[in-house]
């Protein structure tokens, strides 16, 4: 009438899970019981002897139970003394690893265990009993189990223990808490446990008396601290439990499977993310200003790398996956990726004039600074970051067109949906994270292929079983599309507004992005290798303005952070290039620019520069397009923006060279650093 139960006590089978870099051996964090499950041929048999000897020398030739041993502790109970122990490993067993028997002392339970114990003792083998012991049982130090025991006292796996290691985890069982890591009196306690347990080794032939006399009490490996996640890790671990949720792993498989995760992390990278922040940001940054930075692999959609704001500011909101802030000049890429895709070419010319008076929008648009264009190619849009001339091609291919293109690059459609049927779509008033907007840049360097962006590299269960994820791959635009889309940002980088994020030794495509006030501030851009995208907002939606440095663009701080990064992430790796661009009929205008000959001079500072340095002078290298006047964002009247004029402060920073008569003036009271604001002053709630 009392059956073995047929179910086990989760926390009994319960094997913790333990998360890694991408190179699979570096601990990321670990989840869980701390527990590895083991085969019994994998116990040395010394440490098997030792634990029998110990815990139940009859183990092997009982029936389970101890009858001396159970009527001791039931009188125990009787007469209303502590319970004594006299359990078997069998009985052990079945009050530790089956469900339904409660830790309550009272007779009642004891004769419940009595008797499944017998029953398992004649149902099961006594190896299979032992192995399940040895697996369920408590060692102290949070270790659960003899394999998770011998990592956590003497640094190494069960296998290769001594028989003095052996024998201290055998004397551990009776007080887990107490011998632990004991000192003084429980020092000596265990000491004198210890050579018990060697004694009743000799007792039961398992070792001779000179085997007993040359053991030694063995050396304890110093207890580690509680893990801890640290910096950024807690944000990791936030995503890895999130997208192993999404790919059908619950919290108790997490918690509880024995699973062995590979992220995709670079470690190196990850601390390079950090230093790129942590040099680039003054100390004088306000706490309410959040950075994130984000690392995709174009090749493999793998999030490599990312800074998800200091903790302090928020446990787990982090900046780089959770927060999503306007796109701003860095959307503008998207639509011109969705022109090319559908039968324009960059030699297509559209309306550059400011404001430009669209039938959908309740006010005109204009430029930054209200200057005209006139009519220009799509190359010396994306290069000067010409607001109504991506409105004018937005309303030309289409704006379900865009909406299209940046889904299949990465963005959700719910974030786009209700921001496609304004005509500012183009200039990025849709809100996006940060590895969001690093993934649908990546698609560029992929040869329009988007490869999904994903956290984890595989899971291993606790049989061994290996799945690998694969990530869901969409061609969202021609190769040729991405070709020439990627060209138009290199002149961005070389010639516009993200001069300050150029790599000396290599290619490399972005796009700066300023929402209307400042509020959010973009740069994102990608070598053939890695895309990298970096943000900066304030917690309050304000304005973000750095003391010393002034109200923040694009080509500002966050373009020295990508920069910094990326001096890191692609030291050593071979030089690639970006494909060849299309010609289209006007290769006479066309040329590839040389970058042995445009390559910046110097560093650009970090710091605020002094006053008395003044402005640099031009630089000598010309625009990619000879036909189109140099791009420059000043007025006639002064050489000051039209935003700018009157104002007289000082400098604040040490601007970066521009081509072709593009000096910067210098009189920005901090709102430049490139020769210009970036773009998007759209007159719309966001640019």
């Amino acid at each position: 009438m009392t059956p073995i139960p047929d179910s086990t006590q989760k926390q009994a089978t319960a094997q913790g899970s333990v998360i890694y870099y991408r190179d699979g051996k570096s601990v990321l964090a670990r989840q869980g019981i701390d527990r590895k499950n083991v085969d019994l041929a994998q116990v040395p048999k010394h440490v098997r002897d030792a634990v029998i000897a110990a815990e139940n020398r009859s183990f092997y030739e009982d029936g389970g139970v101890s009858l001396k041993g159970t009527a001791r502790a039931v009188w125990s109970t009787l007469t209303g003394q502590q319970l004594q122990g006299g359990s078997t490993i069998t009985q052990q067993l079945v009050r530790n690893y089956y469900s339904g028997l409660s830790q309550e002392r009272s007779v009642a339970r004891k004769f419940k265990e009595i008797l499944i114990a017998m029953k398992v003792d004649q149902s099961k083998s006594k190896d299979w009993v032992l192995e399940q012991y040895l697996n369920t049982i408590y060692f102290g130090r949070g270790a659960n189990g003899v394999q998770s025991a011998a990592r956590a006292y003497f640094g190494k796996d069960v296998q290769e223990l001594s028989v003095a290691e052996g024998a201290y985890l055998a004397s551990v069982i009776q007080q887990p808490s107490r011998f632990a890591d004991p000192k003084g009196s429980d020092l000596a306690a265990v000491q004198q446990r210890w050579q018990s347990v060697i004694n009743a080794m000799v007792q039961t032939k398992a070792l001779t008396r000179q085997q007993a006399s040359a053991e030694k009490f063995p050396e304890l490996r110093a207890p580690k601290k509680p893990f801890e996640l640290k910096g950024q890790a807690q944000y990791m671990l936030e995503q890895v439990t999130a997208e192993l949720n999404r790919r059908g792993y619950t919290d108790e498989d997490i918690n509880g499977g024995g699973l062995k995760v590979v992220t995709t992390f670079d470690k190196k990278l990850m601390q390079a993310a950090q230093r790129a922040v942590d040099e680039v940001l003054p100390d004088s940054t306000p706490e309410k200003v959040r950075t994130g930075l984000a690392a995709v692999d174009p090749a493999t959609g793998e999030v490599v790398a990312f800074y998800g704001g200091r903790p302090s500011q928020s446990k787990y909101y982090d900046s780089a996956f959770s927060a999503k802030v306007m796109a701003g000049s860095t959307f503008k890429p998207y639509t011109l990726a969705a022109a090319l895709n559908n039968g324009f070419d960059l030699s297509t010319r559209v309306d550059g004039n400011s404001p430009l008076h669209v039938a959908s929008a309740p006010q005109s648009i204009p430029n930054d600074g209200d200057r005209s264009y006139g009519q220009i190619n799509l190359v010396s849009a994306t290069q000067n970051s010409v607001n109504t001339a991506f409105v004018d091609l937005g309303q030309k291919v289409g704006l379900d067109k865009v909406a299209e293109t940046a889904e299949a690059a990465g963005i959700p459609a719910a974030q786009l949906d209700q921001h496609k049927s304004a005509a500012a779509f183009p200039l990025g008033v849709a809100s996006v994270s940060a590895v969001q907007n690093a993934s649908g840049f990546s698609t560029f360097a992929n040869k329009g292929v988007h490869m999904e962006a994903h956290v984890v590299i595989s899971v291993t269960d606790a049989e061994g079983s290996k799945q690998v994820v694969r990530p869901v791959a969409t061609k969202a635009i021609s190769e040729q599309a991405a070709a020439d889309t990627t060209y138009a940002m290199e002149q961005v980088v070389k010639y516009g507004t993200g001069t300050a994020a150029r790599l000396y030794d290599r290619p490399v495509a972005g796009k700066t992005g300023t929402t209307d006030e400042s509020k959010s501030v973009w740069f994102n851009g990608f070598t053939p290798q890695l895309a990298v995208a970096v943000d900066m907002f304030r917690d309050d939606n304000d304005t973000v303005t750095i003391p010393g440095y002034g109200t923040q663009f694009g080509g500002q701080l966050p373009a020295q952070i990508w920069r910094e990064f990326m001096a890191e992430a692609m030291a050593g790796k071979p030089v690639e290039e970006f494909p060849e661009p299309s010609e289209y009929g006007w290769s006479s205008d066309y040329s590839v620019p040389d970058r042995a000959t445009d390559a910046p001079r110097g560093d650009y500072p970090t710091s605020p520069a002094n006053p008395e340095w003044g402005s640099p002078e031009p630089d000598s290298s010309s625009p990619p397009f000879a036909t189109e006047p140099p791009a420059t964002e000043t007025s006639p009247n002064d050489g000051q923006s039209d935003e700018q004029t009157g104002q007289s402060d000082p400098p604040t920073t040490l601007v970066p060279d521009q081509p072709s008569g593009q000096q910067d003036n210098g009189q920005s009271n901090g709102r430049q650093s490139n020769g210009r604001q970036d773009d998007s002053r759209s007159g719309q709630p966001t640019g």
